[in-house]
């Protein structure tokens, strides 16, 4: 597989004569500067292209050309935004990159409660607790209903919770699950917004009476309006798991499990509608077995993200080592090494570790653990393929 990086581009404290030391051969990034839902242009993707290519790499992915809310929930000026989408992925043809990697989650890109939770080496990691994630639902956003989707040991834990939460807790938990996580991905909160919680309740009415059916109808319209142009320029659309792999916040979620998976690509059944196979994202899930659906669906995955997580017995996950896990990443290397050596990959939300901490790297993106978990994958590629 091809090794890449995720990288934020020229802001980016991880610079590209850096990641060509560490042995990265591609080049995972994005136009962050764009607004969501504008044209990509040209002359905008080429000046980046030029400024990867200067330093000795490639772009090989984009990740992400945002799917505006719109689009997901069927607005009336989504035909306008799918327009705008169908132009920027022909200009990204014409310049020569093909794959990108996008989301259908509604409102929330990827939701963690805790970014520096620490482990007994003195690393830290990212870390979802089920009861922080009720409190905040319950107690901080305090959405209608929200009681009805947990069950009474957790609405009981995060009542006692609240007895012993600081003004300071719940601002750490809305920084970590609405902003932190979702400002510097091209998301719909940023951290120059004054009041974030408002924001985010307005967000999630956007989607009040949307069902799961009609957001996967909303996904089908989507992708059959961009597959003339993805046959035309050849561009492969690899849409990525939900983050958790559950249902969150009243929100339908459709990228979670095989069955989700199956529907997508059956729903559009064209090559160049393909899959981000994230193994974290995947393994977050109990419902899911991680080698399994790489052996099921290696042929149409476009992108790989690698990484593990750990389930605990009360419902929390855990950022795993890339090792370890229940993903299964040795499995999953061997798999598609064999069925689909070509496709890119990545590794993904590394450990925070040796300095990490203090240099202001994006969430879950911390140079020396991904480093770590590159040179670990690196290894294990080179295992499987002898």
């Amino acid at each position: 597989m091809e090794k890449t990086w995720r990288w934020f581009g020229p802001n980016d404290p991880i610079t590209l004569q850096m990641l060509r030391q560490i042995g990265v051969e591609g080049i995972v990034t994005a136009l962050h500067d764009v607004p969501n839902g504008e044209v990509w242009t040209v002359e905008a993707i080429q000046k980046l292209k030029e400024t990867i290519e200067f330093a000795g790499l490639h772009w090989s992915v984009v990740e992400s050309l945002p799917v505006c809310e719109a689009i997901k929930y069927g607005g009336k000026e989504r035909d306008a935004l799918i327009e705008n989408y169908q132009k920027s992925l022909a200009h990204l043809g014409q310049c020569g990159i093909h794959t990108v990697c996008y989301n259908f989650m509604p409102v929330l890109d990827w939701a963690r409660t805790e970014l520096d939770h620490p482990w007994p080496d003195g690393s830290t990691s990212l870390y979802f607790s089920k009861v922080k994630f009720v409190y905040f639902d319950c107690y901080i956003l305090r959405r209608e209903g929200a009681e009805q989707d947990y069950s009474a040991e957790e609405l009981a834990a995060a009542a006692e919770m609240d007895q012993t939460m600081t003004d300071a807790d719940r601002a750490i938990l809305i920084d970590n699950i609405i902003v932190k996580t979702q400002g510097f991905v091209n998301g719909n909160i940023s951290e120059k917004d004054h009041n974030p919680v408002e924001r985010f309740r307005q967000l999630l009415s956007l989607y009040k009476g949307i069902t799961r059916e009609q957001l996967r109808e909303n996904m089908r319209y989507f992708l059959e309006a961009i597959m003339p142009v993805c046959r035309e320029w050849n561009m492969r659309m690899c849409v990525h798991p939900d983050d958790p792999p559950m249902q969150l916040l009243g929100l339908p979620r459709i990228v979670t499990c095989d069955e989700d998976i199956e529907w997508i690509l059956n729903a559009v059944n064209d090559w160049h509608n393909g899959l981000t196979f994230c193994c974290g994202s995947l393994s977050a899930g109990r419902q899911n077995d991680v080698p399994a659906l790489a052996r099921k669906y290696a042929k149409r995955t476009h992108f790989v993200h690698l990484r593990s997580t750990d389930i605990l017995p009360n419902g929390d996950f855990i950022e795993a080592d890339h090792l370890h896990g229940r993903a299964n990443l040795i499995e999953v290397c061997r798999i598609f090494e064999k069925q689909n050596p070509d496709v890119p990959m990545r590794v993904d939300h590394g450990r925070t570790m040796l300095g990490d901490a203090d240099k202001c790297y994006n969430a879950g993106y911390s140079f020396h653990g991904r480093m770590m978990g590159l040179a670990q994958m690196d290894g294990v590629m080179a295992a499987v393929k002898s």
